[in-house]
């Protein structure tokens, strides 16, 4: 069985949040073994500098990049990544047996995204729209996008 994470930074508070994330963790269980890294945001004034985003951002790759397992394919969320459609998705999947990676891992940045360095270092950079969605929503589409994609790998009509 696949092991897939996803280290976010940043808690979610909002009890929607939360439940749609518990739904999809609860409906992966059948699948992966999905294992959910929240890291906290830096702390930062109300109106902050570049350097200072610059600075949380290197302190929030840092911890990010403690918690990737060896032997993984990264996916980093970013706004400049390449879109992909659902049916691509499970095509990014490392398989197991047949792959030297053993974990898929997608990072999912704060409210000023990824450290360049970590998006540098990822397999992939992944986009989900031009749009842009607020961290915590992303981190829900992005767990619903992980389930539709075993579902299209089993063949279910769950992806019409």
């Amino acid at each position: 069985m696949l092991s897939v994470y996803l280290i976010c930074v940043g808690k979610l508070k909002e009890k929607f949040y939360k439940d749609a994330c518990a739904e999809y963790s609860k409906r992966l269980s059948a699948y992966c073994k999905l294992t959910v890294v929240e890291l906290p945001e830096a702390k930062l004034p109300p109106r902050p500098s570049q350097s200072e985003i610059d600075a949380a951002l290197e302190k929030e790759g840092e911890a990010i990049r403690a918690k990737i397992p060896p032997s993984a394919r990264v996916a980093a969320l970013c706004v400049e990544g390449r879109l992909r459609s659902s049916e691509e998705l499970p095509r990014m999947f490392p398989v197991p047996g047949r792959s030297l990676e053993k974990h898929m891992v997608f990072l999912v940045g704060g409210s000023y995204g990824l450290h360049p360095s970590i998006k540098a270092e990822a397999s992939l950079q992944l986009s989900m729209s031009p749009m842009t969605f607020p961290h915590h929503l992303a981190r829900v589409m992005l767990l619903e996008q992980i389930y539709r994609a075993f579902k299209i790998q089993e063949g279910s009509s769950y992806h019409k």
